[in-house]
Formats: structure tokens, C-alpha cells, sequence
């Protein structure tokens, strides 16, 4: 090989190195669609919760500037009938940010959701502004949600008995920035049935779904209970396939029983991906998350914010809230 080729080959060498360098370093542009839709995912998720807000206001349900010094109204109570648990007062006010819609409509984008399809949504009351980011994704996004709620809380979460999810789900509708038709609902809690509860907690539960004429899902096991649930989410599909499973919270039956769960990755597991859930616990243990990536569903996992914030360049407990863009 003479000196001039070898020359040309280092140089073409060095070429592809720096190129290689070039675009690792530098911060890689979303593409023009996807930026849209997260700012408008930002920008709904601001106006709902401002709806919220004033609703919750308006109803005469004070917001205590102490555990709330943002004023969302997405912060309830420390302990109250409907609270299931112990919970992060730090992570209920960093979900209250809609930074965070934008970014579960980059999440969805990732999974190959695309306008049209259908997105599965299984949300505990715990984490409300993580119910309305997810929604106000899907709606950004042109996505259908068909979301399973639950009424049951952890602390600081949708707890307040006068305004609790439903009292949310019914002020959002009202104010037209989100339509929030759940497909299905249940107590939540341990066991789904709010085992975790207090017998006042469950009878409140049960009047107020009398009042709104709403069947609790109700099943004998955690297997059933999962198998009721895949099925309404297919019925509901109608045909098309469910393109990413959005987990809210640690609800019984989203994680199941088994600690494997604590192997899933928060944010976005894709099957076959970097964060593939790999390690399946017997199915009498698991939950909806390892239901859908048994079927090959992109699952986004929204528990253990810390770690989320930290992934994802989110701020921790923001102080006051930046405006949506």
C-alpha cells in the first residue's frame, strides 16, 4: 500500500471519528412534531390543574401553603379515610409540574405510540398531577387513553374525602381541557378492595360510587383481578393493539406481589430494549406491568420520582413551578 492511500485512509479515519464525536456530544434535536406535542402536552397539563385549582377553591376545599407553597390544589392531606399508605409529600409536589406531561409524551413517542392508537392507563389517585400529565399527553399526542382508576391514596395524594379524584375527574370535564372517561374503576388499596383502609374509607367509597352509579371492579384474587383488567382494556381497544401500558403509582394490582417488580426500571421498559423487563415472577404474583410485557407492551413505569427527576432533568420539589412553554 503506497504512503498517499494510507494518508487518505488516516485521514478518513479521523474524519469519521470526529463526526463520531460531533454527534454524541452535542445535544440531539427532537424532531419538530415531537417538540410541539410535549409543549402542548406541558402547555394542557398547566391548564388543567389550574382548572383544579380553582374548582377545588370554588368548592370551599382550602389549599394549605405549607404543603403546598405552589398552590397547585394537586396536594392533599396527610392522612385522611381514603388513605391507603405512607407517601412522599416531596414527589406529590414534584408531579404537580407540567413539565412532566411533555415529558410522558416523549416517553410515549419512544414506545411508537402514534395518533390513533390506543395507550392503557392504570392509575392509583395517589399521584393526581401524574393522572393529568398522562392524559394530557395522550390528548397532545392524539392518543385514546383507556384509563382504570383507583380511589384508594397514599398520603398527600387525592386523599380529601369533599375532593377526591372523581371530584378532580369532574371539574376537569367541566372545564373542557380534558374529556377524563375512565373505562372502569375500583377501591384501590391492598388487595384492590382497600384492605389497607379504614371501614369508613371503603363505606365512602362505596356511597359515592352509588351516587354516580359506578360498578367497583371487584375480584377474588390478584389474578383475576388482572385478568378482569387486560380484558376491559382489549374490549375497550376495540381491535386496535395497545401500544404502551402508563403504570401510575404502586398500586396492588399494577405491581403485583412479587419484589421482581422492583427490577422495572422507572420511565419507559421496551420489550426487547436496553430496560427489557427480563425477569417474570409466577403469575399468581403478577401485576398489570408484568402482564402487558409478557404481551410485548411497552411499559412506563411512574413510581420512585427521585429517580425519575433524575433521569429525566426534571426538578425535585420545584420551587415555585416554571411556566409551561
Amino acid at each position: 500500500m503506497n504512503k498517499n492511500r494510507i494518508t487518505i485512509l488516516y485521514f478518513l479515519a479521523g474524519l469519521c471519528l470526529a463526526a463520531f464525536f460531533v454527534f454524541k456530544l452535542l445535544p440531539q434535536r427532537e424532531n419538530a412534531g415531537l417538540s410541539s406535542r410535549t409543549v402542548l402536552a406541558s402547555r394542557l397539563m398547566a391548564r388543567a390543574s389550574a382548572a383544579v385549582r380553582a374548582c377545588r377553591l370554588a368548592k370551599g376545599i382550602p389549599i394549605d401553603s405549607a404543603a403546598d407553597p405552589n398552590r397547585t390544589g394537586l396536594v392533599g392531606l396527610r392522612t385522611s379515610p381514603l388513605t391507603t399508605s405512607l407517601g412522599s409529600l416531596e414527589a406529590k409536589r414534584t408531579t404537580a409540574n407540567p413539565a412532566w406531561a411533555g415529558l410522558i409524551a416523549r416517553l410515549l413517542d419512544r414506545a411508537g405510540a402514534r395518533p390513533g392508537d390506543a395507550v392503557a392507563i392504570g392509575a392509583s389517585s395517589s399521584f393526581p398531577g401524574l393522572i393529568i400529565a398522562a392524559l394530557s399527553a395522550c390528548r397532545a399526542s392524539g392518543l385514546t387513553p383507556l384509563m382504570i382508576s383507583s380511589l384508594g391514596s397514599s398520603q398527600w395524594g387525592a386523599n380529601i374525602p369533599e375532593f377526591n379524584w372523581w371530584d378532580m375527574e369532574d371539574c376537569l370535564n367541566a372545564s373542557g381541557v380534558l374529556a377524563v372517561r375512565p373505562i372502569a374503576c375500583s377501591i384501590g388499596g391492598d388487595e384492590d378492595k382497600g384492605a389497607d383502609m379504614g371501614p369508613e374509607g371503603r363505606a365512602l367509597i362505596l356511597r359515592r360510587a352509588a351516587q354516580r352509579r359506578i360498578s367497583l371492579l371487584e375480584e377474588p384474587d390478584l389474578v383475576q383481578t388482572v385478568a378482569a383488567r387486560m380484558r376491559l382494556y382489549d374490549q375497550a381497544a376495540a381491535g386496535r393493539p395497545i401500544k404502551a401500558f402508563i403504570n401510575i403509582g404502586g398500586s396492588w394490582v399494577n405491581l403485583g406481589v412479587n419484589s421482581k417488580v422492583l427490577d422495572v426500571k422507572p420511565g419507559l421498559n421496551m420489550k426487547g430494549g436496553p430496560s427489557e423487563i427480563r425477569d417474570f415472577p409466577p403469575q399468581e404474583q403478577s401485576g398489570m406491568i408484568h402482564a402487558m410485557a409478557r404481551r410485548g407492551v411497552p411499559v412506563i413505569h411512574l413510581l420512585f420520582i427521585k429517580g425519575l427527576c433524575a433521569a429525566h432533568g426534571l426538578p425535585w420539589d420545584p420551587r415555585p413551578l416554571a411556566e409551561a412553554e
